[in-house]
């Protein structure tokens, strides 16, 4: 059975997002591209022997491809997947499953150094496209009052490794080497490039 639209749906779209995230709804908005908006239900599980990369890669084209296989898209529309993943001495950190387990990931990261995976992926009726964005963020350190209020906040509830860049915990961030929109989510250059090998350019709109 096809799964129906959301409520948020856009008729002017010219992409579907494969994804409940609002964070990603907004940086596509932000460089102009209207999307229609339809989470999908994967197996998220790692499989054995599955590296970090490898992993998150393999979750957005899954993300999109399924998407494109059950959502109801009678244009045919692209569908976009994306996942984010961050990673600390070889061990991923997802979306915590309790608020402990958030102050727990904010106490490993105190201080310390870790990598933020985010892939993307382009679903079409003819082309399979993806591309990683890997990026490296360093936290100050936090002590636990910091991390007992933050995670008070709310704002760790939903996101891997238990923190928003774009949110109260950018004052917790020392350096970033790499993209911003990748550690929010969804790597604005990669999805650009992809875009654009399928006829999006989302400049196209900005005529003299």
């Amino acid at each position: 059975m096809n799964t129906k639209p959301s409520h948020n749906d856009n008729r002017q779209a010219r992409l579907i997002l494969a994804s409940a995230s609002p964070r990603r709804r907004e940086l596509l908005a932000q460089i102009g591209v209207p999307v229609r908006v339809q989470a999908v239900d994967i197996d998220e599980s790692c499989r054995d022997d599955e590296s970090v990369t490898g992993y998150v890669e393999r979750l957005a084209m899954e993300k999109a491809r399924h998407g494109f296989e059950v959502i109801d898209n009678p244009h045919g529309l692209p569908v976009l997947g994306s996942d984010t993943i961050v990673e600390i001495d070889g061990d991923i950190l997802l979306k915590p499953a309790s608020r402990q387990h958030a102050r727990d990931m904010l106490q490993r990261l105190s201080g310390r150094e870790h990598a933020v995976h985010t892939a993307v992926a382009i679903v079409t009726d003819s082309r399979r496209l993806h591309a990683l964005n890997s990026s490296r963020v360093r936290f100050a350190s936090l002590d636990k009052d910091d991390i007992r209020r933050y995670v008070a906040s709310g704002e760790a509830d939903d996101k891997a490794g238990a923190y928003g860049i774009q949110g109260i915990a950018a004052q917790f961030i020392e350096h970033i080497e790499g993209s911003f929109s990748g550690v929010m989510g969804l790597p604005l250059y990669e999805t650009r490039q992809l875009l654009v090998s399928i006829g999006i350019d989302p400049l196209l709109q900005y005529q003299e």
